[in-house]
């Protein structure tokens, strides 16, 4: 198990750090036993944060010095595929446009359906532990008919990398400018290279960074037939220094 700082825990703005869902098991030692040592040891220490602790991952690494940012991006993933942790976007307060993270900890792991249920504020009971009602299904959301060529282009960088995996909200909004991409002549293929290449260790927002990757990496328009008859064909092209793709950066 890692060694934790004893001194008081940073604290997040308010608002922002660590909410701990309702309705959990006791705290035990053998709570989560059923985690890898690694998984084990970062979320016992979560679950001994105070609600507002900030649990990012590098405040989370400096807490736990036997683990570095990546080791801890790693597992935060894990106990969220094990049903401990939800991140989730949100709009920071009423008539505001502001979207923020949020970090939701059980240590009782929970299904998807208990999470969309708790969010969609199925579930009674607030962030501090309330005893819950019978939790209720989330209503059933009727698919579209079809998707756009667009959409499911984003839909589905997140097989290609998933640090560019988008929620459907996200790949709503940025429907519009993949849209564009595919006007002026990109494939499906084409598009998702262009935007997984050359990605930082983490992304934090995948749907701010895509949205900047969409409109600086936006390809030219094509020229007319005519323009390309009377010039001659290029003879080089440079590649970009930070990605390596060519073009301009």
């Amino acid at each position: 198990m890692a060694t934790t700082n004893l001194t008081a825990p940073p604290m997040a703005v308010p608002g922002y750090g660590k909410r701990t869902a309702p309705d959990q098991a006791p705290r035990s030692r053998g709570g989560f036993a059923h985690l890898p040592t690694r998984e084990a040891s970062i979320a016992a220490h979560i679950d001994r944060l105070p609600d507002g602790a900030a649990v990012d991952i590098k405040t989370l690494a400096k807490e736990l010095p036997a683990y570095g940012q990546q080791a801890v991006a790693s597992a935060l993933k894990a106990l969220s595929a094990a049903g401990h942790l939800r991140r989730v976007r949100e709009i920071a307060g009423e008539g505001r446009t502001q979207w923020v993270t949020r970090s939701y900890f059980s240590r009782t792991a929970r299904g998807d359906a208990w999470w969309e249920a708790f969010l969609a504020g199925s579930v009674a009971g607030d962030a501090s532990g309330a005893a819950p009602q019978e939790p209720q299904a989330p209503p059933q959301r009727q698919p579209p008919s079809e998707y756009s060529p667009a959409y499911i282009a984003l839909a589905t960088l997140g097989c290609s990398d998933s640090r560019l995996t988008l929620s459907a909200a996200e790949c709503a909004s940025l429907e519009g400018l993949a849209a564009e991409w595919f006007t002026r002549g990109v494939t499906p293929l084409e598009f998702a290279r262009i935007l997984t290449t050359g990605l930082p260790g983490v992304i934090h927002c995948p749907g701010a960074f895509t949205r900047k990757r969409l409109i600086d990496r936006l390809p030219p328009q094509p020229l007319p037939a005519s323009y390309a008859e009377t010039q001659p064909p290029a003879r080089w092209i440079m590649e970009c220094t930070g990605c390596g793709i060519p073009g301009r950066p």
